[in-house]
């Protein structure tokens, strides 16, 4: 089963995402640096060789550790990616998130300033300036999964396009047949968005489209308290969003130990985050740039207005489409 973030793609003029991926904005010179080295323009696809000791399907953290270790053991390797190289982690998952979060630390130390002893150190953050570095940081750590690194300096057949099985031994890359000994899965995962009319209409946010915000939104709900809902709430709250909480069940963290989840409520309802337990999202609706949430809770319907919405309900695997059944592997989860 795939892990739920609470058991309970918005789209401008300045922001571009593939079908499935990471969002990133459209003309950010950090941003066209990350691409140019992870999903590069123009890459030619190398002729297969005519059998490979080790097939990978997917660039993330996984398939690019499996691919460079199998290619430094001086197997022949192929490399396959659909979307961006480095997967979640580079792109939209720990490297943006934490380069994020140490911001937002340093926001919550200087909100503080005063009781510290250093009353001149209190400011406003500045929301834009840390996404901003954000996605410089991004950009300066992707030639480290760089499709030309992994071709020229690691050896490896990178191939762009998505992948599927068309036998036990063989993998097709568009029109390239891919055939191998040993093959690896490795296509992690994307965020779940739930059954709640009017989501789409709405415009709603993932992890995956978060951080192409060019500053942080007056007013921010969360929908999920999980760990992805929770570490983005107290960064987003820190660096000067208004972040509402709404929750199924009646507490954060609903997989973890009770006490521990207990101490990371306390933290965010300190820093000002606001947690509406035990409700229910019934429907999302937009007028203009306003985002309005429509739930249930104590059994009365109410209405509440935010700016964005991010949705942190969950992950499912990447396998559709992958012909997992012509491999002889049967799966019980399809995304």
């Amino acid at each position: 089963m795939p892990p739920n973030e609470d058991e309970h793609e918005t789209t401008t003029a300045a922001l571009t995402a593939p079908a499935r991926g990471t969002v990133l904005q459209e003309g950010d010179p950090d941003d066209e640096r990350l691409r140019a080295h992870v999903q590069p323009t123009g890459w030619t696809n190398p002729e297969p060789a005519e059998r490979y000791n080790l097939v990978v399907i997917g660039g993330g953290t996984a398939g690019l550790v499996a691919a460079a270790g199998a290619a430094g053991l001086g197997a022949r390797v192929a490399l396959i990616e659909a979307h961006m190289l480095g997967g979640d982690c580079l792109n939209s998952g720990c490297v943006p998130s934490k380069a994020l979060l140490r911001s937002a630390r340093v926001a919550g130390e200087l909100g503080r300033a005063a009781e510290l002893g250093f009353p001149a150190a209190a400011g406003a953050p500045d929301s834009a300036a840390a996404l901003r570095r954000m996605r410089q940081l991004r950009a300066d750590m992707a030639p480290i999964d760089s499709a030309e690194r992994f071709r020229s300096e690691l050896g490896i057949d990178v191939f762009q396009g998505r992948a599927h099985f068309t036998g036990p031994d063989e993998i097709a890359v568009g029109d390239a047949r891919l055939r191998f000994r040993r093959a690896v899965v490795a296509t992690g995962a994307q965020p779940i968005l739930p059954d709640i009319p009017g989501l789409a209409a709405a415009g709603v946010r993932t992890n995956e489209s978060i951080f192409a915000l060019e500053a942080a939104p007056a007013r921010l709900a969360v929908v999920g308290g999980g760990p992805i809902g929770c570490e983005l709430a107290q960064a987003f709250q820190r660096l000067g969003s208004q972040v509402t909480i709404f929750l199924r069940g009646p507490a954060l963290l609903p997989r973890e130990d009770r006490a521990a989840a207990a101490i990371v409520e306390a933290a965010l309802l300190a820093d000002g985050v606001r947690i509406l337990h035990q409700t229910r999202v019934e429907e999302m609706s937009r007028e203009g740039q306003t985002r309005h949430i429509h739930y249930r809770h104590d059994g009365a319907l109410q209405k509440f207005a935010v700016d964005e919405i991010l949705v942190a309900t969950g992950r499912a695997p990447n396998i559709k489409g992958l012909g997992l059944e012509a491999a002889g592997y049967a799966a019980d989860h399809l995304n």
